[in-house]
């Protein structure tokens, strides 16, 4: 099996909440129907609009959403159905094939059948310095940075997404990407987010921490961060 991230594009003219709501009515089932598994859709609707002052903005236009799914094989032989249900749901899209690492599995407020997960989702896409070879960006992430993020952070679902192959020729050149997920006061509330709520030394800490790991392998002039609701849609499986 193989994991796609895909990133996609709305038409002009069409907003993220009515975007959303297509998306959600029928792009999980065609998805199905084209073979995919473990669907999951991470959308830019209106609630989590007030998290807009967390966005980091590299392509123009940004990404309206992503959708998480395995495949048997992304071969392209074998991939045309799900690369046409992509096109009929976007304007562009984009795919990656990825290895996810699964650092803090959502126990706290697992996904329901098709319906909005409790919190929002910070879908990040990330790229490592271009001055660290792959293999030592990789190695602080992984022997350093994922520590962190689980001390200073109120997250309780981390997913890494290493980017193994782009599958679609204008696929921006990203590296990763993660899903975090927070409570809804961690869109407005910075202490919520940075697990230091009445804790203004905690607080220092926990931001100095973070910011300093993450520059420690992250390229910050090509990311795109954005704030997103997840839908999760493994019981089509069933």
């Amino acid at each position: 099996m193989e994991k796609l991230i895909c990133a996609l594009w709305a038409p002009e003219g069409e907003s993220r909440g009515d975007y959303a709501e297509r998306l959600k009515s029928t792009l999980p089932a065609a998805l199905k129907a084209a073979g995919a598994d473990g669907i999951r859709l991470n959308l830019r609707d209106a609630t989590v609009e007030p998290a807009s002052s967390l966005i980091q903005q590299w392509q123009e236009r940004q990404q309206d959403a992503v959708v998480q799914f395995w495949l048997p094989t992304a071969n392209a032989h074998f991939r045309g159905q799900i690369d046409a249900a992509l096109a009929d749901h976007s304007v562009r899209f984009e795919a990656w094939v990825v290895a996810e690492s699964t650092i803090i599995p959502n126990k706290d407020h697992a996904p329901q059948a098709g319906s909005r997960t409790w919190g929002w989702s910070q879908a990040s896409f990330i790229s490592f310095r271009p001055d660290m070879s792959w293999d030592d960006a990789v190695a602080h992430w992984h022997h350093h940075h994922t520590r962190v993020a689980i001390d200073t952070q109120a997250n309780f679902e981390y997913v890494q997404n290493i980017i193994v192959r782009a599958l679609t020729p204008n696929a921006p050149d990203y590296d990763a990407f993660v899903e975090e997920c927070f409570p809804l006061e961690a869109m407005t509330d910075a202490p919520v987010f940075f697990d230091a709520v009445g804790d203004e030394a905690k607080f220092s800490h926990n931001t100095k921490e973070m910011a300093d790991s993450c520059a420690g392998f992250i390229d910050f002039s090509r990311i795109d961060i954005i704030p997103t609701s997840q839908f999760d849609y493994a019981h089509l499986d069933r």
